[in-house]
């Protein structure tokens, strides 16, 4: 028995709920599974602790702008193909985007045969999405969020710890400062604190060595 193709995953960042609701019901129908966002701080959220095959990113959002969330991802080394959704129709405009990390850029109102047209352009200019990042002798699997060793041991981590993991194996000579690790994995406005909790939590689930503390500094991803 040949086992079904995995449906292909699409994160949506779209504020304008009607349109939103309309690009659901359209990318659904040809087969995506679509993970909403209503503004970039979610959008950034998903972006950094699941995996996809697209992304659809709509220009002006609350929270994050459109292009800051696509630098911010970019940043973090997540290289997700991405198509912006913008009402902005200069050129411009349009070299902005591209240079934020966008792949592609469609002008409202668009065509939704264009609009699907082109996602599937995308996706044939990157097949092979990676799902695994190495840390040393262990991998991580940022769809189901789990660290597995060579002896095929298994450790399940929650959306913040992966996300944060997958920030700092991600660019592992880069020493993340509280602020910017706040930025990046959790949402405005939560403590400080928050980000050496989770830092506990990791160390707790996978060895204290995996990450380093630099005094005065922050952290920075030490090796599994």
């Amino acid at each position: 028995m040949v086992d079904a193709p995995t449906p292909p995953r699409l994160l949506l960042v779209e504020d304008d709920r009607r349109l939103a609701g309309v690009l659901e019901e359209l990318l659904a129908d040809e087969g995506y599974v679509v993970d909403p966002a209503r503004d970039g701080q979610q959008g950034l959220h998903l972006g950094l602790s699941r995996s996809y095959d697209v992304l659809v990113v709509d220009r002006r959002l609350p929270a994050i702008e459109g292009l800051e969330l696509l630098r911010r991802l970019r940043g973090r080394g997540v290289t997700t193909p991405a198509l912006v959704l913008t009402a902005r129709a200069t050129v411009a405009d349009r070299v902005e985007g591209l240079d934020a990390g966008a792949e592609d850029y469609l002008t409202k109102p668009f065509d939704a045969d264009e609009l699907l047209a082109r996602l599937r352009a995308l996706r044939r200019r990157h097949p092979d999405r990676a799902d695994l990042l190495q840390l040393g002798r262990r991998w991580l699997d940022v769809t189901t969020r789990q660290v597995r060793d060579q002896a095929g041991a298994v450790v399940t981590l929650s959306d913040r710890e992966c996300a944060l993991l997958q920030t700092l194996a991600g660019r592992p000579q880069q020493v993340f400062s509280r602020n910017s690790l706040l930025t990046l994995v959790f949402d405005d406005g939560a403590n400080p604190g928050v980000v050496d909790t989770y830092v506990h939590y990791l160390r707790r689930k996978l060895g204290r060595p995996v990450i380093r503390t630099v005094r005065g500094l922050g952290y920075q991803f030490g090796g599994a």
